[in-house]
């Protein structure tokens, strides 16, 4: 879960459904919709307005922690394993 800290939509929450790397931006589910006016491109197939969610700069999210109840950065301990987890940095909860 990833909470919103720009922008219009600032505060919402929601699940991260795409990531790009290349262009360091976010797919969020409910967030950021926008209608788009579809021409059908063949025939058969239907036109019209449709919503859709465009993506978001990375920057403009941060990690949602339910005991927070707040967007906070996250810090990673490595065990004597050499296995790696994600902790708030806030409560130190394990993510």
């Amino acid at each position: 879960m990833v909470i919103l800290n720009a922008g219009t939509e600032a505060g919402k929450k929601g699940k991260i459904l795409e990531l790009s790397v290349k262009s360091n931006t976010v797919l969020v589910e409910g967030i950021n919709i926008r209608t788009m006016h579809v021409k059908a491109k063949k025939q058969g197939q239907e036109s019209g307005i449709i919503k859709r969610s465009k993506p978001i700069h990375a920057s403009k999210v941060n990690y949602y922690c339910e005991k927070c109840d707040k967007g906070v950065r996250l810090g990673i301990n490595v065990d004597a394993d050499g296995n790696k987890t994600r902790f708030c940095k806030k409560c130190n909860e394990i993510k």
